[in-house]
């Protein structure tokens, strides 16, 4: 998927989506490893995150292939991706689920920002996390890490097919990430649970504010009073007045 094949329409409903909606959304439709576990945002004030993936897969490092002069070789896949990467995608990386190298650090990751990515997750670390943590780009990890990417990891594949945090993630598929963690929606699917999630996030305001006007989530929450449905449908109609 382009980033012009997600519509703006679709990225915008998405934009308002929480990743807990979507994960409902996905579970009706028998997905249940659609999450991406063990990471979380750099920042606690990250923004909402939306963009087709474009991937990056790390494998265990191999010593007499690692020595730190492989970061002058102008084709190196890390440095690739980072130039690779079109604006508006999230870059995706697999680094093993092991946070004790870093899959990137806070140049690479203003890089990506410079050149308009929409954000970047890894189930491993970054480096440099505090400045990473202070760009406007989204950017989710499962700790820290110090060490070079070099020390246990190798960057071997661009733009396929990847495991992250046991999500499977293929190139295009829609990420979508909040301050609760990170959503990977197949992309033949996002229009609409993209709507689905709309209807979602408007049910549950109107559930919301009811709750915070007394009224007890039996049978409101889910709605399975008779009256629910046709307040919600006044409390739309009123929105749209």
């Amino acid at each position: 998927m382009s980033d012009d094949a997600l519509s703006p329409e679709t990225k915008e409903k998405l934009m308002r989506a929480s990743t807990a909606s979507i994960a409902t959304a996905l579970f009706k439709r028998g997905l249940r490893n659609q999450a991406i576990q063990g990471v979380g945002p750099v920042s606690p004030e990250v923004g909402k995150m939306v963009g087709p993936a474009y991937t990056l897969r790390y494998m265990p490092a191999r010593e007499d292939r690692n020595e730190i002069s492989v970061f002058r070789n102008r084709d190196h896949p890390q440095r690739a991706a980072v130039e690779q990467c079109p604006p508006g995608h999230v870059m995706v990386m697999d680094s093993r689920k092991d946070p004790r190298a870093a899959s990137a650090g806070s140049i690479l990751v203003t890089r990506l920002q410079v050149r308009g990515c929409a954000g970047i997750v890894t189930d491993g670390g970054f480096r440099d996390a505090q400045e990473i943590g202070a760009l406007d780009m989204p950017a989710f990890h499962a700790r820290p890490s110090a060490p070079t990417n070099l020390t246990l990891h190798e960057a071997i594949e661009i733009n396929g097919p990847i495991g992250c945090g046991d999500a499977p993630v293929f190139p295009g598929d829609v990420i979508v990430g909040d301050g609760d963690g990170v959503m990977v929606i197949p992309a033949h699917l996002a229009d609409e649970i993209a709507a689905e999630c709309a209807g979602m996030e408007d049910f549950e305001t109107f559930v919301l504010e009811s709750v915070q006007a007394g009224r007890s989530i039996i049978g409101l929450y889910p709605p399975t009073d008779p009256d629910t449905e046709t307040r919600f449908q006044a409390w739309l109609d009123a929105l749209k007045t």
